[in-house]
């Protein structure tokens, strides 16, 4: 179902399971108060809080437009709960992290997309996914690094940490939301997209200014706070996120065009 009318829910970890070595971040499977195991990305990792906002604004945004996205949730660490933990790298990162963080819900079992599976996308799912990703920029959906899992036979979109890449400098922010995203080209699920413009069509309404005030909104203070910007107020910098998306989505939208000039070159 289409839309973005929920709570994103707050947890707290109680329990530090086991750390993820795949990410350079140190992301960790933890266990929280409802009993339920999330992948937690940490505050204080080296790429400090604008991962975080990436992962909630597209993960949400993703949400809104029907793609499967693992429940994510705002995360409440004590650094105590890693007491017993050997590692002085996790150490130091769980103190670096207390507060709130983000995480997603794990998903037992998931496997890694294999880039030789394309072929068995839908072609209407892949220009979906497409589309979303040249939204928001995202350069980590490529066949070296694909960000899906299967579980249960459904395709899930994770890590979008590495998408809105914009706000690390903020310099030329307004130019650069016209861009094109020559990048789209490495997209995994490129050869086997349906029709870019189509999609363009279904999709481009659905994200209303309502929306994204919704989704910025949502971005807690204490992580844009954190976060270097050359706004002085964290007003300031929910607007500068809004005002940036909504001009992508202003036509013509030059990211749809490139996507369907790298389809039409495969």
């Amino acid at each position: 179902m289409i839309g973005i009318d929920r709570m994103i829910r707050t947890v707290t970890a109680t329990r530090y399971v086991t750390p993820l070595r795949e990410g350079g971040s140190l992301p960790a499977i933890v266990e929280a108060d409802d009993d339920g195991l999330y992948v937690l990305k940490f505050r204080g990792a080296g790429q400090g809080p604008k991962v975080l906002i990436a992962e909630l604004l597209c993960g949400e945004l993703a949400r809104a437009l029907g793609l499967p996205v693992p429940e994510i949730v705002l995360a409440e660490l004590d650094p105590a709960i890693g007491r017993n933990e050997p590692h002085q790298e996790i150490q130091d990162l769980l103190a670096a992290s207390a507060g709130l963080n983000l995480a997603l819900d794990f998903l037992p079992g998931a496997l890694a997309f294999d880039p030789l599976m394309v072929a068995a996308v839908e072609p209407a799912l892949a220009a979906r996914i497409i589309w979303f990703d040249a939204l928001v920029t995202n350069v980590d959906r490529t066949p070296r690094n694909t960000n899906l899992l299967l579980w249960h036979r459904q395709l899930y979109l994770i890590d979008h940490g590495a998408a809105l890449y914009f706000h690390y400098t903020w310099a030329d922010w307004a130019e650069r939301a016209r861009g094109r995203f020559a990048q789209v080209k490495d997209h995994v699920l490129l050869p086997v997209a349906g029709d870019l413009r189509a999609v363009d069509a279904e999709l481009a309404p659905l994200v209303t200014p309502e929306l994204i005030e919704r989704l910025v909104a949502a971005i807690p203070v204490s992580w844009l706070a954190a976060a270097e910007t050359p706004f002085g107020a964290v007003a300031a910098q929910r607007a500068a996120y809004m005002a940036y998306l909504l001009e992508r989505l202003t036509g013509p939208r030059h990211f749809v065009e490139e996507a369907i000039h790298a389809r039409e070159r495969l």
